[in-house]
């Protein structure tokens, strides 16, 4: 009996760290994922996956833009108006979004998809943000 809670003791302290204490053969545990770091030359990616991830990363840039501009104009505003470009925007970013995974399900399962994905968010953020800088430059 004593034996049995030795060995349940152990098992529940091995539980505790929240790590595997046993894999079955065949099987990896869930470890997080590893990636080998070396620099990302968005100006010539060589691989499918490095222009994925510049593709990425320039969207991210765009993104930032908008919503500086979109800060801006948003500080022009009275509040009703302000209120009325609130909605169009979270509006505008379903559209987008949804538009996009659209366009990606064409390549769904290809490693191209979330270039394809990631482009067409750009495109679109960059004629909205194009769009507000409009408004921005139209209003007093």
């Amino acid at each position: 009996m004593r034996q049995l809670l030795l060995v349940l003791a152990s098992m529940l302290t091995l539980s505790s760290f929240d790590i595997p204490t046993m894999t079955i053969a065949g099987t990896t545990p869930d470890l997080p994922e590893m990636r080998l770091v070396q620099k990302l030359n968005c100006n010539n990616p060589q691989t499918q996956a490095a222009i994925n991830e510049c593709t990425k990363l320039s969207y991210q840039n765009a993104e930032k833009k908008l919503n500086r501009v979109y800060q801006q104009l948003l500080a022009t505003l009275e509040s009703s108006r302000k209120q009325k470009l609130i909605t169009a925007q979270v509006v505008w970013s379903k559209f987008r979004d949804t538009n996009c995974e659209f366009e990606r399900s064409r390549y769904e399962g290809g490693s191209i998809a979330p270039s394809i994905y990631f482009g067409c968010l750009e495109n679109i953020t960059k004629l909205r943000t194009q769009q507000l800088q409009e408004y921005l430059k139209s209003d007093p």
